[in-house]
């Protein structure tokens, strides 16, 4: 099988939850996690590749990309682009 690359820039938020550091990308719905920074964005980046690895396997790259919002320009892939990532205050009720 042929093998495609593909060159984009995809958004990623790592927060701390406890002791551990989360890496999460909504263009994917992916996410991951490490005990430091470091270890967070490489387990990030492996679990990428294997993401796409397995989409290829099962030839379904065009329709869970389509699912998430990505869209084909030309023959390259584009994730949907981050407008804002910001903290809000909020008072929330709840029972």
């Amino acid at each position: 099988m042929k093998k495609t690359s593909l060159q984009i820039s995809l958004p990623v938020t790592i927060f701390k939850e406890g002791k551990s550091y989360v890496a999460y990308s909504s263009a994917l719905d992916l996410s991951t996690s490490a005990p430091t920074y470091e270890k967070a964005q490489k387990r990030f980046s492996e679990a990428t590749q294997l993401f796409f690895e397995e989409l290829s396997e099962m030839g379904t790259v065009d329709v869970v990309l389509t699912g998430l919002g990505w869209q084909k320009v030309k023959a390259n892939w584009q994730p949907p682009v981050v407008v804002s990532s910001y903290v809000q205050p909020m008072s929330l009720l709840y029972a």
